[in-house]
């Protein structure tokens, strides 16, 4: 095995995308714009002007910015009581310790939201580096912020795993050089994101076990 892994959040080690795609179609209702069913898979992964520039694209009509401001608010709101964890996530934390791995989160989202999940989860203290999109330039699927984890944690990035589950972090992951791994969650692979991943697994445990083996 390699010696660093970088773990998206969002959809990958926890179950939120769903709240996210929920959050926008009610956010169309609410601002009157019909929902486009290919927005949330879109926007998904993204942050910062990036994820403005994709809101502005489907939705010109509305404030792109306000938007993603709503949606981030909903978001948290609705996290504040329980953070739905993957199935697998424990068993690979636990395993990639045991192995001496060093671990990274590197999620789209806010930094506060991000620490607060990993603590409801009870996860944060298996990682070494903490990430958020808010800390790079330009967010996925350009690769900064797999590149700052990697920094982050001492090693190159061609030393590191990363899993992710939709296409702009695997986009992301590949740029930057990392043997990229896709568990999907609402985003299945195609032929594009087939060819490109190291591997791609049904849960986090499958793939653990995998990688195991090498």
């Amino acid at each position: 095995m390699l010696s660093g892994a970088v773990f998206d959040m969002d959809g990958l080690m926890f179950d939120t995308e769903r709240i996210y795609r929920d959050t926008w179609v009610r956010l169309a209702d609410l601002y009157g714009v019909p929902h486009n069913p290919e927005f949330p898979k879109a926007v998904c992964g993204t942050s910062g002007s990036h994820m403005v520039e994709v809101i502005h694209s489907y939705y010109p009509e509305v404030d792109a910015q306000r938007f993603c401001d709503d949606c981030l608010r909903l978001v948290d709101e609705s996290l504040q009581e329980e953070v739905p964890v993957k199935k697998g996530l424990y068993e690979i934390l636990e395993g990639m310790k045991r192995r001496g791995i060093r671990m990274a989160v590197a999620s789209s989202s806010l930094p506060d939201l991000i620490r607060r999940n990993l603590n409801k989860a009870g996860v944060y203290d298996y990682f070494d580096a903490v990430i958020s999109g808010t800390e790079v330039e330009h967010g996925k699927p350009a690769p900064d912020i797999f590149l700052l984890a990697a920094e982050r944690i001492g090693l190159p990035a061609s030393q590191c795993y990363v899993f992710e589950d939709g296409r702009n972090g695997i986009y992301a992951g590949v740029a930057a050089g990392c043997r990229t791994i896709m568990i999907p969650d609402l985003t299945e692979p195609d032929e594009e994101i087939r060819r490109i991943c190291y591997g791609i697994y049904e849960d986090l445990s499958t793939a653990f076990h995998a990688l195991e083996k090498e």
